[in-house]
């Protein structure tokens, strides 16, 4: 190797270090005992932790509100010929499905005219505490059982208050119906649906007193089936009213402990978007 090279590899190391950087260099001689990086650090604890997905595989025919039409999937392009509608040679398949579909956020503007859509949302907002409100042993006793304060206390006398800027997940194991849209919507002999939801006093304490920036949850609605059968979905205007986004239809809370994980929620960023699918993980010790 040249001096010139030397000298510019130095230079390259010198600006990349200046930057917050660090670099070992393996040619030319024994590398220098250089600090990492604290955020790099941090990704290696992340990485030794465990991670959960909280998100259903989703298609066409599975659990969703009543009101939305089933997707649809069609393949424009197939690997070979006669596979796609337009042409072969690669995959490409178009979906026609509804914004707010399987494992899916809420914008604020899915219930709220002028509040932020999925494109206005921040990604710092994307990465959060998790708090899992657990109520899954009464839910299976009543299944239009809602959380009160008094499993918030609860809650909070085993771990301490629910920290601000949290996400918090109730767990209800609803998810386990998944995908029988049937078992989903719980329907009596009089069609009235039979599933749990929020209750507004909690919602309340969460986002007024504890500031918690997110909340979701494994069934269809924010609101219990005894008042979607109603037509009411006040809770879920509640949320949404408060500018702040929520996820639906989330499984696997069972498999994350009740507070120390962190949630990760990614979804596109749809220009005016009503909500989207998103992809929600837990990353747990």
């Amino acid at each position: 190797m040249s001096r010139v090279e030397v000298r510019g590899l130095f230079i390259l190391a010198s600006i990349l270090l200046g930057a917050g950087g660090a670099m070992i260099w393996a040619r030319g001689g024994d590398a220098p005992n250089v600090a990492r990086p604290p955020l790099l650090e941090a990704l290696e604890r992340l990485q030794a932790g465990r991670f959960v997905d909280l998100t259903h595989p989703f298609g066409p025919g599975v659990p969703h509100w009543k009101g939305l039409p089933d997707m649809e999937v069609e393949t424009l392009y197939g690997h070979a010929p006669g596979e796609g509608s337009m042409g072969s040679g690669f995959f490409i398949q178009r979906y026609s499905l509804a914004g707010n579909w399987g494992t899916h956020v809420d914008s604020p503007a899915h219930f709220v005219k002028g509040l932020r859509t999925v494109d206005q949302i921040e990604v710092r907002e994307m990465v959060l505490p998790l708090v899992v409100l657990d109520v899954h042993e009464a839910v299976r006793r009543d299944p239009d059982y809602v959380p009160t304060m008094d499993d918030v206390r609860a809650w909070e006398e085993r771990h301490g208050a629910i920290p601000a800027g949290s996400f918090v997940a109730l767990r209800t194991d609803w998810s386990k119906r998944w995908p029988d849209a049937d078992a989903f919507r719980n329907l009596d002999a009089d069609g009235v649906p039979h599933t749990p939801g929020w209750s507004l006093e909690v919602l309340k304490c969460l986002y007024e007193v504890r500031k918690v920036t997110a909340s979701g949850h494994e069934t269809i609605d924010t609101d219990p089936g005894s008042a979607t059968s109603k037509g009411d979905y006040a809770l879920e205007a509640y949320v949404l009213g408060r500018n702040a986004y929520q996820i639906e239809l989330l499984t696997n809370l069972d498999r994350t402990p009740e507070f120390g994980a962190v949630v990760v929620s990614a979804f596109p960023k749809l220009v005016g978007g009503s909500g989207f699918p998103a992809r929600v993980f837990a990353i747990a010790p």
